[in-house]
């Protein structure tokens, strides 16, 4: 039991469940499940995600240090590059599918939704695909972390729900000033850290109008950090994480519990029809999206940036593909454009068949002997 709790806690298991869990609930007793779901969405989307992505942050940041597997600065730009292509070819599919194929113009403000990720379904598809290439790992990490950073700055912009108060952005300097003010006094704890810096932050993205769920990303640069590469056998830091004192180490129980809320709490969709939403969302998810991330990739490669070491234009393919799921990321962004009604049940539907792209990644990775299907030959 314990060991399949820990391979759970590992491979980010708890989201699906929760979304399953949610998915049940919504369809048999849907009233009770959205009081639930209203009453927790402030604490868990707003707060309790900030936190999680701070965690995830953690890692990449690690992972581009000295000694860690996006090391150099052209190693570690490439998967933002890729999170921007990206997100642009998942948007103009978008479009072009719901004004030119399907003709429905009143779906055409829906693309940020298309810019959204499942860090954890990524993660778990690069992790159990790429077993024993950390960099292919941490390359789907930083480019998903890029991608949803990106589409909450988006939702939060183009769709506030609250009066906003510009100014308060400023704020978010006096954060991260205060942040290298505790590194330049050596301040190891992470502690003061986020609960001054960071709720500082906190409040001027909440009044700025910005998703405070990226509160704590300028934050996490300044943290104490030892180099990783995210392989446990191969990462001679690994001790160093297991310190009581690290983010990450504190912080990898309660980062699960808020991903299964989050699955839960979003994942309810009612299960009652599809529409040229549903294949829009599809298509530029599973299409849009991989397209943009190799064409990115490879006008970067071009112009100096490097691929990081043991990473091939197949494993790209398949990285491209892994990172094609929106699912609960999808799920979250499709509330924020939409209202309740037919049109957000179409592209919540939409969100939940891009859990597609795990397969056409497991597929691809097959096809194209990538990974834990490698042949001897291959590697």
């Amino acid at each position: 039991m314990i060991r399949a709790l820990r391979f759970a806690v590992d491979h980010y298991l708890v989201v699906p469940f929760g979304v399953a869990i949610g998915l049940v609930w919504a369809n048999t007793w849907s009233e009770s499940y959205f009081r639930m779901s209203q009453a927790g969405s402030f604490a868990i989307n707003n707060i309790g995600m900030a936190f999680v992505l701070a965690y995830l942050m953690q890692e990449a940041v690690e992972a581009m240090l000295p000694g860690g597997t996006l090391h150099p600065w052209r190693r570690a730009m490439l998967p933002i590059v890729a999170a921007a292509g990206g997100l642009i070819g998942s948007a103009v599919v978008y479009q072009v599918y719901v004004i030119s194929l399907a003709d429905e113009p009143v779906l055409a403000v829906g693309w940020p939704i298309v810019c959204a990720v499942d860090i954890a379904l990524s993660f778990l598809v690069a992790k159990s695909i790429f077993r024993h290439n950390p960099a292919a790992v941490t390359f789907v990490l930083m480019l998903t972390i890029a991608t949803d950073a990106a589409g909450l700055w988006l939702i939060s912009r183009r769709y506030p729900s609250r009066d906003v108060y510009p100014l308060a952005l400023t704020f978010v300097i006096a954060a991260i000033a205060g942040a290298i003010w505790l590194r330049r006094a050596h301040v190891r704890s992470f502690w003061p850290y986020l609960l001054i810096a960071g709720t500082v932050s906190w409040w001027a993205c909440f009044w700025g109008g910005v998703h405070p769920a990226l509160a704590l990303l300028p934050i996490v640069p300044f943290l104490q950090h030892s180099a990783r590469k995210l392989d446990p056998v191969a990462d001679h830091a690994h001790g160093r994480h297991q310190s009581g004192g690290h983010f990450e180490y504190v912080f990898r129980y309660p980062v699960q519990v808020v991903m299964f809320l989050f699955g839960l709490l979003n994942g309810g969709v009612l299960v009652r029809g599809f529409g040229a939403g549903t294949w829009a969302v599809l298509t530029a998810a599973v299409v849009g999206r991989p397209l943009g991330i190799l064409i990115a990739v490879g006008l970067a490669v071009l112009a100096g940036l490097q691929l990081p070491h043991r990473l091939g234009w197949r494993d790209m393919v398949v990285i491209a593909m892994a990172a094609s799921s929106g699912f609960t990321f999808a799920l979250f962004f499709s509330t924020a454009v939409f209202p309740v009604g037919p049109t957000l049940i179409q592209v919540e539907m939409g969100a939940l068949a891009t859990v597609a792209g795990a397969l056409l990644a497991a597929a691809a990775a097959r096809l194209l002997h990538v990974g834990r299907f490698a042949t001897s030959e291959a590697r």
